[in-house]
This record gives structure tokens, C-alpha cells and sequence, in this order.
């Protein structure tokens, strides 16, 4: 076969949503790189998707159904594991009911036509599902609490920013296609200023570089406003538009600016220069995700939203508070309609499994997701797991979730995908299309759930209303029905197979006539406080499980590191020293660790990698207690103390 350069898009749980072009030979997939044609892509790809080709091609990818008999996994025909798959869930169904099965669908593939699936176990039951979103939760109930409307700029209106606030946010690493357009402002004269706890790359980027204590960011933010009310920085018309506005006001001024410097962890002079860039508009703020993972995640970005309003930057070009993009925004998923008998919180799930009565969860069907490496308290989800009678995984790889299942079914990647994918960090939509055949025992989801309805149906023909019929099509025609509400508008599936499109739904300006899709019409702000986390004596560091260049959350570019390595300031870990073999405890696990001290770092952090392999030791959220946020059922993640001895 010659030499192919075929053209798909990227649906990894990524803002980018990149455009990707793919070198194939022989039909197999040897070069991923960025479409120079994608204006946001721009030709150039984040080090984890460039290196895909080689994930793609490993030996230890999954190309036949695995059925666990009592010495371990065996290979089975597709037929086979479907026909297993729908002998069991008939029978749970009949003996337990629709709720005694758990369809837990997360964030590995961000492809619309995924929501079939949803669709078969909605018409199946409807089954048990989670509720909350360990990922942006806290953010998502904020930001619609204050806006009533969860959206952002377009992302070339920073073009017109004076400053770029980076609140959280670490671009080198979870937002590479923001880079460019950063650079290119800066190049122009605005200021970029980044608050974070922890030193990374992008504050070579920044003008100034501000490091609140861990979890200081609220207390940070309300004295800031402390600041703008006190100095006659907040614009008129803030108390019109600004519901709530009196009680937010006296919420900022119940202490003194200095009082609120310390408990952020920040000389005052940080809260003169926020208060300075924000009154210097257009100010844009870009909220960091990782920012809501806390206790009181929603309240941060609630004051952080508060700063946006009152200092005047809502509704103008330049400006706005930007936490997501409304990826989905653009696609109708109205063929989903039955409300869930149960649902049970994504953060606390492996408890909620266990603990879960009439019905408890017999079953657990596991969709674009590794729940036991990418939940908090990552022990008691596998135990969730290993004590359900029949629990299914559809993956590419044996992960620690698959390692737990009774039957592994083999599914599709990027490189073999046919979906819609959205951005959540622009708003461009694509379509992508495989590029290279999967191998003859691997089926996508959609494929899988079809040939599931179908054996079902068999199984109980005349019983109950056929699921085939209603889950039936090509991922073609599913993609069709998703672009129903913007096909008018001229986009369709041949369209977006061609090129990447900005959803012409979304605004380029929000909220230009100061008017919320909120009750009132007015921006709601923040007027009391969550309680602040509890304390845990004996840990006196807060733990960072952050992204990498090498990962995409347990997924990695290469092979996975063997030991974790653990990074501090040489303070945080006296008498150790770099490269020393330690422990890292918290008050529900331990792991085995490698050192790496950086005196450029907070006293109190200590960073490890996001995601790992909780059955190789390396996975931080066996360290993380199970807790929601504040508001959103996010997960709690950076709550986490811990403690570092040695080993």
C-alpha cells in the first residue's frame, strides 16, 4: 500500500481538540502531526499526541475479548463475550431491576457518538449513572451560578487584552495552543501575570509571578476585591448589574487587606499588582482547572468570577472570565431522554458502590474510562470493582479498572475513531475519521452496544420494547443526527470531515449588554463561604498530582515510569536529598517514591505526577481521600496532605 496523509482530529480529554494529519503506510499508523490548516492547531501538537503512533502500535494493545474464567483471562470471539455480556445483565435485570447496574461513562474519548451508549442503557433500564464531574464540577456550578451560563470568549478576543491574567493555569502543559496566542499579546504589550502555588514553566512567560499557599486563592481573591472596594477601583455600575452585591461587599471587607495577605500566603504588594492588573482593562482572566479541585473549589472561582464583574471586565472585548468553552454547545443529544432511577457521586464512587442497598450494584459497564487510577482513594474503588458480580470494561489496554473486570471488551482509539469531538479550551468542532482499520477483533462502542441490543432483543423478543431499533445506525448517520441543530448553518458531517469549524452558536463577546441568562438578568456574586478543610495534624504538605508532558492522565507518552518521583523544596524534606528513596503517606495510603528537590518551590507543595498505575505503585490518588467540593460533587482532589520519610 503507498504512503497515505490522512486528516482526523484529536478526542483525547484535551482543551484543544486539535486538527491532526496522520502519515500511514501499509496501513499502519507511523507519524501523527498538527494541521497547519487549523487555526488553532496551527500545525504543531502537545509531546503525548505526537507520540501516539507508538501507543497505537504496541504489543500490549488489546485486539481480542478477554473473558476471566478461574485461572485469569482467556480469549473468546466477539460473539461469544456478547453473547456472556448479555446473559448476565438480563439476569441481574430480572433479579435485582434496572438499578442494580452501573453505567460509569468518563472523559477517555470526548466523542459525542459515545452518548449511544448512554442511549442503550438509558432504553436497557435506565441503569444506575454517576452524577457530579471529578474534572471541572466545582468550576461548571460556579460559573452557571454567576452567569447562568457556563461559557468564554472566543479565544482570539485575547487579542484585544491589555492584561492576561492566569489564574491557576498552566499552559506549557494542559493548554499548548494558548501559547502562541499568549506570546503573540504579550509581543503587543500586554501584561500576563500567573498566579499559582506551584513554580512551573509558564512563569518564564509571565511578567509577574504570584504563589498564594495552597488553597490561599479564595482568600487571595476576596482581598483583592477588599482592595478594588477600598480605593474606588469597582465600576458604577457593578451594584445594577451585580446581584448580591452589598453582601459580597461586606463579605470582602470583613478583614483588612493585610489580614487577608496571610491567610493567602502572599506579601501585600501581590494584592496591590492583582488589583492593578484587573482595574487595567480589558483584563481577561483565564481560570485553571485544577483550581476547583479543592473543598471549597467552587467558592475560589465564584470570587474569582466576582473580580471579573466588579472590576468592570464583563461583557466587553478583551475581557471575561474564562473557565470552559461549551464543547457540546454546538450538538443535539435530545434523543436522550429517561432521568436515571439512582445516581451516585463520581468523586465518592468506589464508597457509593459498596454502600449502595435496594438495589445494591451488582453490575458496573465501564465506557472511556480508568476509574481505579483516575478516582480519589483509588484502594477502595478497586475494592468496588473485585466485589461486583459481573463488571465490564471497554478499552484498548489492559488498565487497572480492566485488570478488575470479568469481561474486557476492545474498543478503538483516536487513530481508529469515527465521532464528533468539540473543544472545551476554543470553540472549533471537528469530526474525526479513522485513519488507519482497527484490527479484526476490536469493535468502537457504538459497534459494541449495537451487537449488545441486538442479542438482547433476541433474548426477549416480544417482552419489551426493542433497543436496536433506537441505537441503530452508522457513527455517519449518528454523526448527522448530532448536527442537527447547526446543519442549517452549514455545518455538516462532509464539511467537518474536511476541515475543523468554529461552532457558530458561540458568541465572540459575552454578555455585551449586561444582561446574565440568569432569575434576575443580573450577575449573581458570591456572598458566604464554604468551610475551610479540615486539618491533618502530622501531614504538613499539600499534594499536587499534576499533568505532565510525558501523560495524559494513566495514559503515557512511552513507557510509564517505574518510580514515582516526588518534587519539593529542600525545606519540605530536611536531611533528604535529591534522588533519595522516600515515602510519600497520607492519612489513607503510601507509595514508594524518587526525590527531586526544587528550591524554587513552596515550602508546604510536594508535585507528582497526575494519573500513574495504581497495581505498579505509582498512582497519586491512592494517596487522595475521597471528598467533594463545595459545589458542582467535583472531586476534592487537591486537598491532600501528606508527609515524606524515608524509605
Amino acid at each position: 500500500m503507498p504512503t497515505e496523509t490522512l486528516r482526523t482530529v484529536c478526542n483525547r480529554d484535551c482543551p484543544d481538540a486539535c486538527g491532526l494529519i496522520a502519515t500511514v503506510e501499509d496501513g499502519r499508523l507511523v507519524r501523527l502531526g498538527g494541521d497547519p490548516a487549523h487555526p488553532i492547531t496551527r500545525g504543531f501538537l502537545c509531546s503525548r499526541t505526537s507520540q501516539f503512533p507508538a501507543r497505537q502500535n504496541s504489543p500490549d494493545r488489546l485486539t481480542v475479548p478477554l473473558l476471566r474464567d478461574g485461572k485469569g483471562f482467556r480469549p473468546v470471539s466477539f460473539e461469544e463475550a456478547i453473547a456472556f455480556a448479555a446473559e448476565r445483565l438480563l439476569a441481574i435485570r430480572a433479579e435485582s431491576g434496572p438499578a442494580s447496574i452501573l453505567h460509569y461513562r468518563s472523559g477517555g474519548s470526548l466523542g459525542m457518538v459515545k452518548c449511544v451508549v448512554d442511549l442503550f442503557f438509558e432504553s436497557f433500564g435506565p441503569v444506575t449513572v454517576k452524577r457530579g464531574d471529578i474534572c471541572s464540577g466545582a468550576g461548571d456550578a460556579a460559573q452557571e451560578a454567576d452567569f447562568g451560563e457556563e461559557e468564554s470568549h472566543d479565544l482570539f478576543d485575547l487579542e484585544r487584552s491589555r492584561t492576561i491574567l492566569l489564574w491557576g493555569k498552566n499552559p506549557f502543559i494542559s493548554n499548548v495552543h494558548l501559547l502562541p496566542i499568549l506570546k503573540e499579546a504579550r509581543s503587543r504589550g500586554a501584561r500576563i501575570v500567573l498566579v499559582d502555588p506551584v513554580r512551573h514553566r509558564t512563569a518564564t512567560l509571565a511578567d509577574t509571578f504570584v504563589a498564594p499557599r495552597p488553597g490561599g486563592d479564595l482568600a487571595l481573591a476576596l482581598g483583592v476585591a477588599a482592595l478594588l472596594l477600598e480605593t474606588g477601583r469597582v465600576v458604577p455600575e457593578a451594584p445594577s448589574f451585580c446581584e448580591g452585591f452589598e453582601s459580597f461587599r461586606s463579605l470582602a471587607l470583613t478583614k483588612g487587606i493585610d489580614a487577608w495577605a496571610r491567610e493567602a500566603g502572599v506579601p501585600e504588594d501581590a494584592i496591590e499588582l492583582l488589583a492593578s492588573a484587573l482595574a487595567d482593562r480589558p483584563c481577561n482572566v483565564q481560570v485553571g482547572w485544577g483550581m476547583g479541585r479543592r473543598t471549597n473549589g467552587s467558592a475560589i472561582v465564584r470570587a474569582i468570577d466576582a473580580l471579573g464583574a466588579i472590576s468592570g471586565n464583563l461583557g466587553i472585548p478583551g475581557g471575561g472570565v474564562s473557565f470552559y468553552f461549551k464543547r457540546r454547545g454546538a450538538f443535539d443529544t435530545s434523543f436522550l431522554r429517561k432521568s436515571p432511577p439512582r445516581t451516585l457521586s463520581e468523586p465518592l464512587l468506589g464508597r457509593e458502590i459498596l454502600e449502595a442497598k435496594e438495589p445494591p450494584v451488582r453490575a458496573v459497564w465501564v465506557t472511556a474510562a480508568n476509574p481505579v487510577a483516575m478516582l480519589p482513594d483509588s484502594t477502595t474503588v478497586a475494592r468496588a470493582l473485585e466485589t461486583r458480580e459481573f463488571v465490564v470494561v471497554v478499552d484498548s489496554f489492559l488498565t487497572d479498572t480492566a485488570r478488575r473486570a470479568h469481561l474486557v471488551l476492545p474498543t478503538t482509539t483516536l487513530a481508529e475513531d469515527d465521532d464528533l469531538v468539540g473543544a472545551y479550551g476554543n470553540h472549533w468542532l471537528g469530526a474525526s475519521v479513522p485513519v488507519v482499520a482497527p484490527p479484526p477483533g476490536v469493535r468502537s462502542d457504538l459497534e459494541i452496544v449495537q451487537a449488545l441490543a441486538a442479542e438482547i432483543d433476541r433474548r426477549t423478543a416480544g417482552a419489551r420494547e426493542p433497543i436496536a431499533p433506537g441505537v441503530a445506525g452508522t457513527a455517519k448517520e449518528w454523526k448527522a443526527r448530532i448536527l442537527r441543530k447547526v446543519e442549517p448553518l452549514g455545518l455538516t458531517v462532509e464539511r467537518l470531515e474536511k476541515e475543523s469549524v468554529r461552532n457558530p452558536l458561540a458568541p465572540t463577546v459575552l454578555f455585551e449588554e449586561g444582561r446574565f441568562p440568569t432569575p434576575s438578568g443580573r450577575m449573581r456574586l458570591l456572598t458566604d463561604l464554604p468551610a475551610p478543610p479540615e486539618e491533618e495534624p502530622g501531614y504538613p504538605l499539600w499534594l499536587f498530582s499534576s499533568s505532565t508532558e510525558r501523560s495524559q492522565s494513566s495514559q503515557w507518552a512511552g513507557e510509564p515510569p517505574v518510580v514515582l518521583e516526588a518534587t519539593c523544596h529542600p525545606d519540605a524534606a530536611p536531611g533528604l536529598p535529591d534522588g533519595a528513596d522516600v515515602v510519600v503517606e497520607s492519612a489513607v495510603g503510601s507509595l514508594r517514591a524518587r526525590l527531586r528537590l526544587d528550591p524554587s518551590q513552596r515550602t508546604d507543595v510536594l508535585i507528582v505526577p497526575k494519573g500513574g498505575h495504581f497495581d505498579s505503585g505509582t498512582c497519586a490518588n491512592a494517596l487522595v481521600r475521597a471528598r467533594t467540593t463545595d459545589a458542582g460533587e467535583g472531586a476534592a482532589y487537591l486537598d491532600c496532605r501528606v508527609r515524606v520519610r524515608p524509605a
